[in-house]
């Protein structure tokens, strides 16, 4: 019965995760070759490092990065937030880019992490690297 509570908890928060923090897109006039070169020239002039990726797919995930907290190697507490970008065509020469900040809460004892979800409404980042990507266009 607690299994079957804690799991009903942890879908409700992820539902409301996924309800509070919607992705933000904008279509730039620019094929999708281009936007590839040109987010992941944006994403390293900003500071974040690319984990994984996959130009076919569209597809680009950050390493995550601090908002706040203490990181001691093993040990390290805090905020962190990451990034998941696609990209998609739309159109002749018109491409779809989409930004998703994902933010959680990490604790590492001798090198195991656990991530907790957080919910956020504020999208800042989001704009902002969409912002920085038109203006390198």
């Amino acid at each position: 019965m607690t299994r079957m509570l804690g799991a009903i908890a942890l879908l409700s928060s992820l539902a409301l995760a996924a309800i509070a923090a919607e992705p933000v897109s904008q279509t730039f006039a620019a094929s999708p070759e281009k936007l590839w070169t040109t987010t992941a020239s944006v994403l390293k002039q900003l500071g974040w490092d690319i984990d994984k990726s996959d130009q076919a797919g569209g597809w680009i995930n950050t390493e995550s990065r601090s908002v706040d907290g203490e990181d001691y190697g093993v040990y390290a507490q805090g905020t962190r937030h990451r990034l998941t970008i696609r990209l998609k065509a739309a159109g002749a020469n018109r491409t779809t880019v989409t930004v998703e900040r994902i933010l959680f809460k990490r604790e590492r004892i001798l090198w195991i992490d656990k991530d907790e979800p957080r919910v956020t409404t504020d999208q800042t980042v989001e704009k902002a690297v969409l912002a920085a990507i038109g203006r390198a266009l």
